[in-house]
């Protein structure tokens, strides 16, 4: 199945109904006995309003407020990274392209505040980001006007200048000591929340703080601020009840539309900071996955069909730590085209035949992961494809040193990833590669200052754990499980600490008991 992607069409504010009255009606009550909560806590749909009691005057007494408004619990939200696998700058040109989620993930923890507090915090120690603000004094007006009000599921495709101006003086004392481009990150990261905050939400918000930990490099190219929209899309939609599930027996229909609601949501944080981004970032950290993606035309969105049952690949990602600039090496083959237009038109041809070839291997009923000669196939269209890239000169000497170490050691297929000359690469790992052999080449890989990630391609996109309560081989695991408060959640030391404590693997094969995902497989009839 093709679809647009999350940013719409023709630039335009589209208020759409929902897309299916019985789900959108019953999301409240669906959610809210999924988690084993009940209530609203205050929290509404956007529309400001709060329900009234049996006799209409919208008056309760004090024993039936406390009970119909208990505090929601904390929970977290998780949402994976990406890395472009297959079509790297021939999307650029209008081929196709494959991109995949990785194992590297963003957490956000969701604490709710006491009434009293009327606050709204987002502590992002990673960045050394922590800022607040009073409910009660943000922009609500402007946001709440009838030609501007958005609700969950408003389709939103541009950014409204007048709401962003409106925004602008609440993030004039963000981070005022921090160096300019650290502060610029800030105040991006502040905006985006703000619009989406303001968008979805009401006066009537509880307090609580965001809190988020990632275990992915920034500025890498690996989607680390799809990421942050993903969590914070779908925890603001998770405290407004307007989700339901993820659970075991949710019909894949409706798993698709909370997807679909969440990325819409996140889209809108992305386009804040970036301006008119293609949406492949959020698009693979909501479903997870894979996507193929084609945009042969600039003033449209992409095309994008979603791959729900590319395998899980084990993955070496090795992050150079050389800076790179996406503009730069896109602008060096827009001028090697323009100087040899036919020979480069075939390189991208090459290079779109490759992505093509390994769409239909992928698809193939006798593709396994455990068959070395199915990765060998994947492994050697890596290889041509890096081939293809390093002829338009976007490698980089650090990213073919991995590709020496690694084929030395002739434990996997190694291709850069991303817009080259510098950034990342990955590995198809062997089936069965001896420890010693990954050992040795991670040495000389530290040795060397690069960063590596022994991780996974193609799992699992946005998860949810609710309550924020985890067994982690401890004592509490016989009362139930360990709660993941926000000073636990600070004081994990480092991307593995983040992992062990809350991490959806926990740094162990297989997923750990809580982390529920909206899972959809591809749907036989289409």
């Amino acid at each position: 199945m093709t679809q647009h992607i999350a940013n719409g069409h023709n630039g335009h504010h589209v208020d759409t109904e929902p897309e299916s009255p019985s789900v959108s009606a019953s999301a409240s009550s669906s959610n809210a006995s999924d988690y084993g909560v009940e209530g609203t806590n205050g929290i509404t749909n956007g529309t400001g309003n709060l329900s009234l009691n049996g006799n209409g005057n919208g008056i309760r007494d004090r024993m039936q407020r406390k009970k119909s408004s208990p505090m929601m619990p904390s929970f977290m939200v998780s949402a994976p990274g990406k890395v472009i696998v297959f079509g790297e700058h021939a999307v650029v040109h209008g081929k196709a392209a494959i991109a995949a989620s990785i194992a590297l993930r963003s957490y956000l923890l969701v604490t709710s505040l006491s009434k009293s507090r009327k606050t709204v915090t987002l502590k992002f120690p990673d960045i050394d980001f922590d800022h607040s603000w009073r409910i009660d004094e943000l922009p609500w007006a402007i946001f709440q006007q009838p030609s501007k009000k958005k609700y969950y599921y408003s389709l939103v495709t541009e950014i409204d200048q007048e709401l962003v101006a409106a925004i602008q003086p609440f993030l004039a004392d963000v981070s005022p000591d921090k160096p300019a481009d650290v502060r610029k990150v800030h105040q991006n990261s502040a905006g985006s929340f703000l619009y989406m905050f303001l968008s979805l939400g009401s006066p009537s918000f509880p307090a609580c703080q965001y809190t988020l930990r990632s275990t992915i490099p920034i500025g890498a190219g690996l989607g680390s601020s799809a990421t942050i929209a993903v969590c914070l899309s779908a925890a603001l939609l998770l405290q407004l009840r307007t989700l339901s599930g993820p659970h075991p027996d949710q019909p894949p229909d409706e798993a698709r539309m909370q997807i679909e609601r969440i990325n819409r949501w996140a889209y809108v944080y992305e386009m804040f900071i970036h301006g008119n981004p293609s949406g492949v970032d959020n698009t693979v950290s909501t479903q997870g996955k894979a996507v193929m993606f084609q945009r042969t035309d600039y003033s449209k969105a992409p095309d994008v069909k979603p791959l729900w049952d590319f395998p899980e690949l084990p993955l070496l990602l090795v992050d150079t730590r050389t800076p790179k600039s996406t503009a730069h090496e896109v602008a060096k083959v827009g001028r090697l085209k323009d100087t040899h237009p036919k020979l480069v038109g075939s390189i991208l041809d090459a290079i779109d035949k490759v992505t093509q070839t390994s769409a239909e291997l992928i698809a193939e009923d006798d593709f396994s992961t455990e068959n070395e000669d199915s990765l060998r196939r994947v492994g050697e269209l890596m290889n041509i494809n890096h081939g293809l890239l390093v002829s338009l000169g976007v490698s980089h000497p650090r990213l073919e040193r991995v590709r020496e170490l690694v084929d030395h050691e002739g434990i996997g297929w190694t291709k850069l990833t991303g817009a080259g000359g510098g950034g990342c690469s990955i590995t198809l790992l062997k089936p069965g590669v001896p420890r010693e052999k990954l050992a040795r080449l991670e040495e000389q890989l530290d040795q060397e200052g690069y960063q590596k990630f022994e991780t996974t391609l193609g799992g699992d996109g946005v998860g949810v754990l609710w309550p924020a309560v985890l067994k982690n081989g401890t004592v509490e695991d016989e009362e139930g499980g360990m709660e993941i408060d926000q000073e636990k959640f600070l004081n994990a030391q480092g991307n593995d600490g983040v992992e062990r404590l809350v991490g959806v693997h926990g740094g162990m094969p297989g997923e750990r008991e809580g982390w529920k995902f909206w899972r959809v497989e591809s749907d036989p009839q289409l």
